[in-house]
């Protein structure tokens, strides 16, 4: 099966400004974009990420949380960093849309924004959570996936002139990057809460490396 395209810089902001002067909700689509590259996070994660994940009660953005055991691809708990400028600048702006539109608020503006805390941080256009499919594996496990942001991210790729991305590059993006900055496989196993260190060098293997990148760095 082939991997899903590593997207490079320039295509990536190219996606966020296209996302940012289309559609009903841009800020929302600028911020899913920017959580997915920033994060690591899967789709069906962040259809459950909530409100308290992200902000304290105050309103300021937490600097790690959990991806707790409930909502994780594999039922393992692990951290998740809210340190990046880039995507707190971009829930700024949407949760300031979100107040906009009168989504998801609460009569408290001094908790949490406003926002209902306990319910998810990205909404649909008409300011409802994303439906959930709830399945039985063959092991007896549940798996949960959300089909309506899965389809919502990849149409913000195809509009963008990204072919075959969606929130699976986004994530082996994610660990393409660390890899390019140096960082091991095990520090990126741990961010991404992969089951092993081959399952991380197959995710980050096969990088397309821009060799005008690397040459215009040589000196």
């Amino acid at each position: 099966m082939a991997k899903a395209p590593v997207v490079e810089d320039a295509q990536m902001r190219h996606a966020m400004k296209v996302a940012a002067v289309t559609g009903q909700t841009p800020a929302r689509d600028v911020a899913l974009l920017a959580v997915l590259y920033g994060t690591g996070l899967t789709a069906t994660e962040l259809a459950q990420l909530e409100v308290a994940d992200v902000l304290d009660e105050s309103g300021d953005y937490r600097r790690q949380s959990e991806v707790r055991a409930s909502i994780a691809f594999n039922g393992r708990p692990r951290i998740v960093f809210w340190t990046n400028t880039r995507v707190r600048d971009a829930l700024d702006a949407y949760f300031a849309e979100r107040t906009r539109l009168q989504h998801g608020v609460t009569a408290w503006r001094s908790q949490w924004r406003g926002l209902v805390h306990l319910g998810p941080v990205f909404l649909t256009n008409d300011g409802r959570p994303f439906t959930l499919t709830t399945r039985r594996t063959a092991a007896g496990n549940t798996s949960r996936s959300c089909e309506s942001l899965t389809q919502t991210i990849r149409k913000l790729h195809d509009q963008a002139g990204i072919e075959g991305a969606g929130a699976t590059s986004a994530r082996r993006t994610f660990a393409v990057r660390l890899k390019r900055s140096g960082y091991d496989l095990r520090h990126i196993r741990e961010v991404l809460g992969l089951a092993s260190l081959s399952a991380t060098k197959h995710l980050v293997g096969g990088d397309p490396v821009d060799l005008g990148r690397i040459v215009s760095k040589v000196i």
